[in-house]
């Protein structure tokens, strides 16, 4: 059996025990490892990444296909369906549209009866590097939920890295996906080195001034590594699902989200609080059903092995408790006063309320970005926005009335402080 019934009260510290707080660190042994890897794209630049692409993609290139060209570029649109176009086109315009209303609601202009003038002004950052998932798959979501927001944001320069499949090239999807967005860089590199050489630069690609999109655990790792001299979005680990529930609930559509985020690998989190043991029982006979009839290898089965969680809670207040300590990603609430009890939780990615609001809609179509916050640092972080590709910048103006009647408070805090010549500054206007 993949998954189990527990009640919440008996296994929420097991539940909690490597989320964030409780969990601060990665792996040791894994963050030396990376860290080797990026000290040789320090050192040794395209090379290193020639070699790094040969032994961990199996791919054979040359410093002069670390670029992807132009005509790479065309030729993929050949290789996509119109539909497919449409609908990255449909799913950019969406992310766009919310990101401009984000955008045209931060800055603020306002005047004090003293007459200091203070306006809150944002300015791009001029460069951002997004990392894009490869290899296998193709990802040309994730390529809109990172290059739409910076572009939104006004960033000139938006360079995109992505592993190479086992023939040397990038998925078509994930290269159409990235010019219809705007992007102005597109590199054939993938992992912690891709990491490494956004945040240090190498003869192809120049360093940029912040890195997001997620990865696996070594490019998470790369992104903790390099924040010590690049920014960095957020940590975005595993993908998590936690479904809040009561008896009105559907268990088969219940079933369905739960496996929709477990096939995202082996180390995804699927999870179910309930107040309802007939739901809980019910979501899990669903839950059998459906796993007969996935293929091998689907992964799905692994992952809720692994991390599939069923907690059965005395009350919604103790459900509630719980989601708000374990951060997750996305929340799905689907139960009787639903907005209510979403008024309660403080520390999810994204909330989706009610069977109609699933989460496979929000990671493609429904403009909120899907590159959000996992393992518990959905209690101090966000999911990504144009706001993380701006810097903020106060502008002020003071009247002659308001300086002279202010630099008398600020003399004495800065007497007070030892700084004499801020005084002096301040004293020589008033007896101008």
């Amino acid at each position: 059996m993949p998954i189990k019934i527990a009640k919440l009260r008996g296994a929420r510290n097991m539940a909690l025990e490597n989320r964030w707080p409780r969990k601060r660190t990665l792996d040791l042994d894994l963050l030396k490892y990376v860290e080797g890897i990026i000290e040789d794209v320090m050192r040794r630049g395209d090379s290193a990444l020639v070699d790094l692409t040969m032994r961990f993609d199996g791919v054979r290139i040359n410093s002069e296909q670390i670029s992807v060209r132009r005509e790479e570029v065309e030729e993929a649109y050949g290789m996509v369906s119109e539909e497919q176009i449409a609908a990255i086109e449909d799913a950019k315009s969406r992310v766009e549209n919310l990101e401009r209303m984000i955008m045209s609601r931060v800055g603020f202009k306002y005047e004090d009866e003293d007459g200091v003038k203070i306006s809150r002004e944002y300015r791009p950052i001029r460069s951002a590097g997004c990392y894009v998932p490869g290899g296998l798959a193709a990802y040309p979501s994730t390529v809109i939920m990172t290059v739409a927001p910076a572009k939104v944001a006004g960033v000139p320069r938006v360079a995109v890295c992505s592993p190479p499949r086992k023939d040397g090239k990038i998925h078509p999807l994930t290269l159409v996906a990235a010019d219809i967005c705007g992007a102005d860089e597109f590199y054939r590199v993938g992992g912690a080195q891709a990491i490494a050489a956004l945040a240090y630069g190498t003869e192809t690609i120049k360093p940029v001034e912040k890195i997001v999109g997620p990865g696996n655990k070594y490019v998470l790792a790369a992104k903790r590594i390099v924040s010590r001299d690049v920014p960095i979005d957020h940590p975005a680990g595993p993908s998590e699902i936690m479904i809040l529930a009561d008896d009105s609930a559907n268990p088969y559509y219940v079933a369905l989200d739960m496996l929709s985020q477990a096939e995202h690998g082996a180390d995804s989190i699927a999870a179910l609080v309930t107040t309802s043991m007939r739901l809980a029982e019910d979501t899990l006979s669903s839950i059998m059903h459906i796993i007969g009839d996935l293929p091998e290898g689907s992964g799905v089965k692994e992952a809720l092995e692994k991390n599939g969680l069923i907690l059965v809670a005395d009350s919604m207040d103790e459900a509630i408790d719980f989601v708000n300590d374990f951060a997750p990603e996305h929340l799905e609430i689907i139960a009787r006063g639903a907005h209510e009890i979403s008024g309660k939780i403080c520390s999810s990615g994204i909330i989706l309320i009610g069977h109609t609001t699933p989460v496979s809609l929000s990671d493609y179509c429904l403009g909120t970005n899907h590159v959000i916050p996992t393992g518990g640092y959905g209690l101090v972080y966000q999911p990504l926005s144009a706001l993380d590709f701006v810097r903020c910048l106060s502008i002020v103006e003071c009247s002659e009335r308001a300086m002279r009647k202010l630099s008398l408070s600020a003399m004495v805090l800065a007497k007070s402080e030892g700084l004499l010549n801020h005084a002096l500054a301040l004293r020589e206007r008033l007896r101008g």
